[in-house]
C-alpha cells in the first residue's frame, strides 16, 4: 500500500527556480537557491524569515564548507563563499563548445568532495557533464554525454552513487515519445580516490501514458537513513520514496506542478523539504506537452514542508 501524504506551504516567495535545499544543521537553517537569480537563500523555519545572498552568477547548488561560507556551483564553474560575503571562483569547468551551459545540481560525499553537473541552457541532448571539485580544488570530469544533469547522493556506506540524468542523455521529446526513458543510475564509488565505476540502470521513472502523456521527469533528490530515494518529480506535482529496487511506498503530492528537490531539515531531521520551480521557462506549447506544466498555480516557487515519519542523513561539508 503506497502512503499518500500532502506537502505544507512554509514560505509563499514566488522563486523562478528554486532548487538544492540542504540543511545547515548548526545555523538551523534550509539553505537552498533561486538558479537563474543567483540567490543562495537562508531560511529559518523558526521565524519563518527568509535571507537571499546575491552571488553574481546563475548558482546550481552549493554545499557548507569544514572552514566556514560555502562552496558554490556556479553558471562557469566553481566559488567559494566566504563568511564575510566575498564571492571567489576558484575554478572553471570546460563546458563543451556550442550551446550555452551553466551548471546544475550538487552535492558533497562524505570524503568531503563536491559533485556537481552541468546543463545546456536549451536542453541540447547530451552537452552537459559531471565533475568533481576536490577540496584542494581541482576539476576532474567524471561523466560526458550528459543532457541535464541533476539529483545525486550516495549509500549510506558511501559506496554507491545514486545519479539522474533527467532527460537521460536525449532530448525532450524524445522522453515524452518513449524513445529514452529517464530514471536513476548507479556507479560504484571508490570513497579514498573518488573514481567512479560500474555503471548500472537501477529503475526506470517513465513517461506516464494518459491522454496527454503525464510528463513525470525525475530531478533533485535525497536518500533517507533508511536508504531509500526521495525524488522530486517534474511535472507531476509529486515527490516519491523509492526502494533502490524502485519500488514506490510514499508519495507526497505537491500543489504545483514542478516540485525540484528535496532535503531533510528540523532538529531530528525528520521535515522533508521541498522547493519548486515557476515553469516558465519549459518547452514551448506543443499538442504533445503536458497540460500540467501550462496550467496556473499560485504557489508555484514557493517552498515545502511534509512530516514524512522518516529521518534523513546530515549533509555532507566541503572538505575546505
Amino acid at each position: 500500500m503506497t502512503r499518500k501524504l500532502a506537502a505544507e506551504v512554509v514560505l509563499d516567495i514566488g522563486s523562478a527556480h528554486g532548487e538544492g535545499p540542504v540543511w545547515h544543521r548548526a545555523d538551523r537553517r534550509l539553505d537552498w537557491v533561486d538558479i537563474g537569480a543567483g540567490l543562495l537563500h537562508r531560511f529559518d523555519p523558526i521565524t519563518g524569515r527568509d535571507d537571499a545572498i546575491p552571488v553574481g552568477s546563475p548558482l546550481g547548488a552549493f554545499a557548507a564548507r569544514t572552514g566556514g561560507g560555502f562552496v558554490l556551483a556556479v553558471e562557469d564553474g566553481f566559488a567559494l563563499l566566504e563568511p564575510d560575503g566575498h564571492v571567489e571562483p576558484v575554478a572553471h569547468v570546460p563546458h563543451a563548445p556550442g550551446p550555452l551551459a551553466r551548471l546544475n545540481d550538487g552535492k558533497c560525499d562524505a570524503n568531503g568532495r563536491f559533485w556537481a553537473g552541468s546543463m545546456a541552457y536549451d536542453c541540447s541532448p547530451g552537452h552537459g557533464a559531471l565533475y568533481r571539485l576536490d577540496p584542494d580544488l581541482r576539476v576532474t570530469t567524471m561523466l560526458n554525454g550528459v543532457t541535464i544533469s541533476n539529483g545525486l547522493d550516495w549509500s549510506n556506506d558511501g559506496r554507491t552513487m545514486f545519479y539522474i540524468d533527467t532527460l537521460a542523455g536525449a532530448s525532450f521529446w524524445d522522453v515524452m515519445s518513449g524513445t529514452a526513458k529517464p530514471g536513476v543510475d548507479a556507479f560504484t564509488l571508490a570513497p579514498e580516490t573518488g573514481q567512479l565505476s560500474g555503471r548500472r540502470r537501477m529503475f526506470d521513472i517513465p513517461v506516464e501514458t494518459p491522454e496527454p502523456p503525464q510528463m513525470t521527469l525525475p530531478d533533485g533528490m535525497t536518500i533517507d537513513a533508511e536508504g531509500f530515494l526521495w525524488i522530486a518529480i517534474a511535472g507531476s506535482g509529486e515527490v516519491r520514496r523509492y526502494s533502490p529496487r524502485g519500488a514506490v511506498d510514499t508519495v507526497v503530492h505537491v500543489p504545483i506542478a514542478c516540485p525540484t528537490s528535496v532535503a531533510f531539515g528540523g532538529q531530528d531531521l525528520d521535515d522533508l523539504y521541498i522547493t519548486s520551480m515557476t515553469p516558465h521557462g519549459a518547452p514551448g506549447p506543443d499538442p504533445r506537452h503536458p497540460e500540467p506544466m501550462w496550467a496556473p498555480r499560485p504557489l508555484e516557487g514557493a517552498l515545502f514542508r511534509c512530516r514524512v515519519g522518516t529521518k534523513g542523513r546530515p549533509a555532507h561539508l566541503f572538505a575546505n
